[in-house]
């Protein structure tokens, strides 16, 4: 500070005598959250010269002599002195503000019920700061607590600290780091008191909403007396707050909402949010139902799409399908949000919200959740930010309670990892949960983070209907029975108030059943279905064997594989880098034969060249875990990156590779989510090994495997999964072929073992050129990424197409062929090398590039025009007996193979581990397999 200034402020007298201790505390309440001192003094304390010296261990000592020599130098310029008592009483006014926003939210009144035991918090009285009952009446400055006054008499403040902090809303925010965040919530709670307003049309809805979700429980238990539906009673607030959120995001511009749930209360939310017909409902309670696709799933696991009308405009909701594992459905409602988000280029998450809803032992006790929370602000997952509900019943899955199902304080703790505001509020309380609805959503919007709401409540009944809760629960459910329904609550608070008659909460309730008798749409907002972006009717009722065209000019294709082999001359590559491009200028020029990553890159290049959108993510897919792929490139000098594939022209459809989380389950249900609203690009998943797949299998039973049949729900992602036997040991070899065959019914994935970099180039351009939309499941190669032998021509990608079955490639005399090898993938190159060596010529090599959807009449077909005399058959794999192709597709090479022919089967023995870890013992395993493959016996 210039001397001028600095005699100024010290004849300002806070600094002078006694003031020392008061501007020391100042400055802690400052370290602790700059808020708590107002403006002026944030000011002073940021302007300090010695706060950038200031040592860790000891965050002011420093500034104490400071101040406290400043003290000094203030009788020279004779300040006066104030009252030491009354600044000491300031300070702690301004300490009792900040203990209401760190621990008010453990006095607020959130538990319906009333029995939550909590410790008191003594920081919450006035007597532990020192503040006496003659203090209420004196006036203090009240600091940066936004209540519109700068003064205030404590009696006054104390209330209005109570009302903000210890309601029905325990707001968690000062664990958040970010101060212009901290300060949004501060202002939007302390600014109403902690209380929003609402007019008596807005409290009508309420309480129409509520006998809404009241009475379809109502009915269904009447109608259906012990069936399952999982019902919201308890919880009937979370329709009302769902519906605020929708009416306040159509509000603020947005124009689709996608919600994941689980079960319970998801029923409730069909028939009065989303707009299902009752009807149909019943129906599928009396178990009438459509066989004509799919085998179906039960009532609480469907989704729905419909229009809904708010005051802003129409917004187009979408209700994912999801399994029974609860939270996995979270990430594939984000994954298919940034689809949404993509397509309509809302590159900030304007236009598309997404709203998650969770249980209370759910979103505490599985993973997923944290994987989720995780990627929330990554770059490649990334949606501006969901708002996420969770409905606390306070029993947790059938039984149990909080002590057995979390070891936090509060079952949303896991959203401070993210630093996300968390919102407790009382569910018996409707306006208050209006109130955090629309405050969460606008906290979202501002900031484009995620916001959590944890919405306390109870559960009516046991687990399901017909389950008894009072068996584990009995205070509990003797304290449910004798308390009234959140509609009965607040139907008496508004006729309390004189803002409702008894007629008119009675009329509610006889037309909301009047409707449900006539099973038309109860939803006043309903409107028919026009705003949704995804059209997937180009992509239904093909087979996998469909014809389609997969030429592409070769000249076109000459011309995109000299674009992708050039950088701006200004981005210096590392030297591996700059000779595989090398390479690929020489493969491009004839020079060389293409290896596996140029193959790939062109057929990329082919798709986003016709304007398609390609997406691909993993743990290294920029560069490509084998170092094969280098689709990103990374200038030494700066660091800056430039991808070819997304620089191919103006016109080209957008390329985007992401190096994800170091998560499977989380990640890979993201991409399912993507590729569920994105049909007409390419949305690829690929592993860092095919071993670490199984982090996600249950993304790939209850989604990949199966949506189709349950939910008709079309997908056509790909994985990308690392697999073959080099030795490597148990974690690094194999991607567990065995458990996707076991998954394969009625064409619902393909699974692809291709062999040469023409099969994948042609490969990946079929899994977007035809029309057909199903997962594909793909064993992609380690060391053929770079084999002398797995090479391809320009003109076999050109002219090509994708072989489902590769015939014997050497110049063989067919006649004298004894025997044919069946195999997959990498082992074919160690058989075809040890044949030639041994010059054998009546063993032939046939490749099952596809083992499903199984070509049976490809391999049939090829047999009988060739081979009509082989009576002898192998099938060779790398992997042990009980893994890989053998068991789950012998049955279908049988049925390929002539009548009274043999089969049998070369390979490692069967093993509990997925492989060796020792190279001698690997290398000695593959040298018999490839032996017992290619040797004849005399007598045969």
């Amino acid at each position: 500070m210039h001397n001028g200034v600095m005699k100024a402020w010290l004849e300002s007298s806070h600094l002078a005598g006694a003031n020392a201790t008061y501007v020391e505390e100042l400055y802690e309440l400052y370290l602790s959250d700059p808020d708590l001192v107002g403006e002026e003094w944030k000011r002073v304390f940021d302007d300090l010269p010695v706060q950038a010296s200031v040592e860790a261990e000891q965050p002011h000592s420093r500034v104490r002599d400071y101040f406290r020599r400043l003290a000094q130098e203030t009788k020279q310029y004779n300040a006066p002195v104030s009252d030491p008592d009354v600044d000491a009483k300031q300070v702690r006014v301004l300490q009792l503000i900040n203990a209401y926003r760190f621990r008010g939210h453990q006095a607020a009144n959130l538990d319906p019920l009333g029995l939550w035991e909590r410790p008191v918090q003594p920081e919450l009285d006035p007597a532990f700061h020192n503040l006496t009952p003659e203090d209420f009446e004196e006036t203090f400055n009240v600091g940066s607590f936004a209540i519109g006054q700068e003064t205030m008499k404590l009696k006054d403040l104390y209330n209005a600290l109570q009302k903000t902090y210890c309601g029905s809303i325990g707001a968690e925010y000062m664990h958040m780091t970010n101060t212009e965040q901290k300060r949004w919530v501060q202002q939007r709670l302390e600014s109403v008191v902690g209380a929003g307003s609402f007019n008596q049309e807005e409290k009508h809805t309420f309480l129409d909403e509520l006998t809404a979700a009241e009475g379809l429980e109502r009915y269904l238990g009447a109608k259906f007396p012990g069936a399952k539906r999982f019902s919201l009673e308890g919880g009937d607030a979370l329709i009302p707050m769902t519906k605020e959120l929708i009416r306040h995001a159509g509000g603020s511009g947005m124009r689709e909402v996608v919600i994941g749930m689980a079960h319970r209360g998801r029923l409730n939310m069909l028939v009065n949010v989303l707009g299902k017909k009752p009807q149909d409902l019943f129906d599928e309670f009396a178990g009438k139902h459509d066989d004509t696709w799919g085998t179906g799933d039960v009532k609480y696991h469907q989704g729905f799409s419909a229009d809904f009308a708010t005051p802003g405009g129409d917004v187009h909701l979408v209700l994912a399908f999801n399994p029974s594992h609860l939270e996995i459905v979270n990430p594939v409602v984000i994954g298919s949000v940034r689809a949404r988000q993509d397509r309509l280029d809302d590159k900030d998450g304007d236009i598309v919200l997404p709203i998650t809803i969770h249980g209370d032992s759910a979103i505490a006790g599985q993973g997923v959740v944290q994987e989720t929370f995780n990627m929330s602000q990554t770059r490649g997952f990334r949606v501006g930010g969901t708002v996420r509900i969770v409905v606390n019943n306070q029993v947790g899955f059938t039984t149990s309670n909080p002590r057995d199902t979390r070891s936090t304080m509060y079952c949303t703790d896991i959203a401070k990892m993210v630093q996300a505001p968390i919102f407790h509020v009382n569910a018996d309380d409707p306006e208050a949960v209006a109130f955090v609805a629309r405050t969460a959503l606008d906290y979202r919007n501002t900031f484009k983070r995620d916001v959590v709401i944890e919405l306390v409540c109870y559960r009516r009944h046991g687990h399901n209907e017909a389950d008894e809760p009072n068996a584990t629960q009995p205070l509990m459910y003797q304290k449910i029975k004798k308390h009234p329904t959140p509609r009965k609550l607040y139907a008496d608070v508004l006729m309390e108030r004189d803002e409702a008659t008894i007629e008119t909460a009675t009329q509610m309730v006889n037309e909301y059943r009047d409707a449900l008798d006539k099973g038309e749409v109860v939803v006043k907002e309903f409107r028919p279905m026009a705003l949704h972006s995804v059209d997937w009717s180009p992509y239904i009722g093909h087979d996998w064997d469909m014809q389609w065209d997969n030429e592409f000019p070769l000249e076109r294709l000459k011309e995109l594989g000299d674009k992708l082999c050039t950088a701006p001359e200004s981005h210096t590559l590392q030297s591996r880098v700059k000779k595989i491009y090398g390479d690929r200028q020489m493969m491009m020029s004839g020079e060389k034969p293409l290896d596996w990553g140029m193959a790939e890159t062109l057929a990329y290049a082919t798709i986003v060249d016709d304007g398609k959108r390609i997406r691909i993510s993993g743990q290294d897919s920029g560069r490509g875990t084998f170092f094969h792929r280098h689709s990103v490139l990374h200038n030494q000098l700066d660091a800056s990156t430039y991808t070819p594939l997304a620089n191919v022209h103006d016109k080209q459809g957008p390329f985007q590779v992401f190096d994800s989380v170091l998560s499977e389950e989380a990640v890979l249900a993201f991409e399912y989510g993507y590729a569920t609203a994105e049909p007409g690009g390419l949305t690829i998943w690929e592993a860092q090994f095919g071993d670490f797949a199984n982090g996600a299998q249950v993304v790939i039973d209850q989604f990949i495997s199966s949506g189709e049949q349950k939910w008709g729900r079309l997908c056509g992602i790909t994985m990308l999964l690392p697999h073959g036997y080099e030795g490597q040991g148990p974690e690094h070899s194999s991607a567990r072929l065995e458990r996707y065959l076991q998954l394969c019914a009625e064409q619902n994935i393909q699974v692809v073992v291709p062999s040469t970099p023409a099969q994948v180039y042609h490969m990946i351009r079929r899994q977007v050129v035809r029309p057909m939309r199903r997962p594909l499941i793909v064993m992609s190669p380690k060391s053929l990424l770079r084999h002398p032998l797995c090479t391809s021509s320009l003109e076999e990608l050109a002219e090509g197409t994708f072989q489902s079955v590769i015939n014997e490639i050497d110049e063989l005399d067919k006649s004298e062929v004894k025997r044919i090898v069946f195999c997959s993938g990498k082992v074919y190159f160690d058989l075809l090398d040890e044949r030639r060596k041994r010059d054998l010529k009546d063993v032939a090599i046939i490749r099952i590039e596809q083992l499903y959807p199984f070509p049976l009449d490809d391999l049939r077909q090829v047999l009988r025009n060739e081979y009509p005399q082989v009576m002898d058959f192998i099938w060779c794999q790398e992997e042990p007996q009980n893994q890989g192709a053998w068991y789950s597709s012998q049955h279908n090479f049988r049925a390929a193979t002539p009548e009274g022919s043999t089969l049998e089967y070369a390979g490692r023995p069967a093993s509990a581990s997925p492989a060796v870890g020792y190279m001698s013992v690997h290398i000695k395993q593959q040298q018999a397999l490839i032996d017992d493959a290619l040797t004849i016996s005399p007598t045969a």
